[in-house]
């Protein structure tokens, strides 16, 4: 079963990424699936099953700087629906 998602995202680069999706013949949501579940992923991806570049390239953004988001986004959240 699929669950719906809302995301905020620049216009420009949803601008961009339905352009890729339809070059590659693929959905944004598709899309968003796949890089979600890459980067949930402990584990690398199958052999022989090569990322699309632009996958890639935001992978290789994901970067541990020490940071903990889960309680920076817990702070987020608590400011926000205060």
């Amino acid at each position: 079963m699929m669950s719906k998602l809302t995301l905020s995202v620049d216009p420009q680069v949803v601008a961009r990424a339905k352009e890729y999706a339809e070059r590659n013949k693929t959905s944004v949501s598709e899309l968003v699936q796949t890089y979600l579940s890459i980067v949930t992923q402990p584990s690398k991806p199958a052999p022989g099953k090569e990322l699309p570049p632009v996958l890639g390239s935001l992978r290789a953004l994901v970067k541990d700087d020490g940071l903990d988001y889960r309680e920076e986004h817990r702070k987020h959240l608590a400011a926000r629906y205060r």
